[in-house]
């Protein structure tokens, strides 16, 4: 791992964001800072400084006289965040329908388009980097640097759960629905209406989840 000393534990840290998001390191494993400064050929200084930034975005937690380890997501978590990133990303789905130019509207009916030749062909991988790439994209039509750190900072928590929403019965064509509704009304200028929509979008996507845990819950007691 190269970089300059000032950059050094930014390096660090998404180097470790990347171990826990690819699952490398799992919710509840232990943060092996020995091994992680062998193997990354670092010192234990930008290590920690990289321990502190994570720990602040809630990927860590910190145990007094044990260390590091990856956090847990609960369900009450999901319960907890779900309706304060649907506020926010509602908001921005708000401010994007009152900024939006015809250009713009034109990117995301085209993104909107390929959105739904993936769901219609089944394919949940391609849905969910389309999904996500219109999700930023009204992110940043919003041009509200505040309100993406924080759904930013919350996503971050949102991928220690790995969910999958997706794979719920009849999702996908749900969820289809549900960001065509937030075009239609964007593309209308109903900024109102955008901001209700997308906050259903977000508060469906966790019960779907609820259902698809019920549903896992139900099979393994079988």
């Amino acid at each position: 791992m190269r970089a300059t000393p000032s950059s050094l534990h930014d390096d660090v840290a998404s180097q470790l964001r990347a171990y826990i998001f690819d699952g490398q390191l799992r919710p509840g494993n232990f943060i092996d800072e020995v091994t992680l400064c062998e193997l990354w050929s670092i010192s234990r200084t930008p290590l920690r400084e990289a321990l502190k930034v994570l720990t602040a975005e809630g990927l860590l937690r910190h145990e007094p006289r044990r260390g590091c380890f990856v956090n847990e997501v609960t369900e009450q978590d999901l319960d907890d965040i779900f309706p304060v990133i649907a506020l926010l990303e509602g908001r921005c789905a708000f401010d994007a329908t009152q900024r939006a130019n015809i250009a713009d509207v034109q990117t995301l009916e085209l993104l909107h388009q390929r959105l739904q030749q993936h769901a219609d062909a089944g394919r949940i991988n391609d849905y969910y980097d389309t999904n996500f790439a219109i999700h930023e994209a009204i992110i940043q039509l919003a041009n509200n640097k505040w309100l993406a750190q924080s759904i930013s900072d919350l996503r971050k928590i949102l991928k220690l759960a790995r969910l999958q929403q997706l794979h719920a019965p009849g999702r996908l064509q749900q969820s289809l629905k549900e960001h065509l509704a937030v075009f239609a009304a964007l593309k209308a200028g109903d900024a109102g209406a955008a901001e209700q929509a997308m906050r259903n979008h977000l508060l469906q996507q966790r019960q779907a989840l609820r259902e698809l845990a019920s549903a896992q819950r139900s099979v393994l007691t079988a």
